[in-house]
């Protein structure tokens, strides 16, 4: 089994994420998706919606198997996790 290992500071991947997320990702999701999640992938700015953390998350990497996953709760403060892969 393959264990992935994070290639960003805890600091790095929040500034990513945030910033591709403010800049790419709200003014497209933002409307009418209230309360959904967004997984974003830091390093190629792919990102995925749905309406929970894992089904955002396998979306996204079906198509990028190796992506740095940032997730974000539309219209929440909370949710940022720090990680790569599933969750539990």
């Amino acid at each position: 089994m393959t264990i992935d290992q994070l290639r960003y500071s805890k600091e790095e991947f929040a500034r990513r994420g945030n910033e591709i997320y403010d800049s790419q990702v709200r003014p497209q999701v933002e409307e009418g998706n209230y309360g959904k999640i967004v997984a974003i992938d830091i390093e190629t700015r792919a990102f995925e919606l749905a309406k929970d953390t894992m089904t955002a998350s396998d979306r996204l990497l079906e198509k990028y198997p190796d992506a740095q996953i940032w997730r974000v709760r539309i219209g929440h403060k909370g949710v940022h996790r720090f990680g790569i892969g599933r969750l539990l």
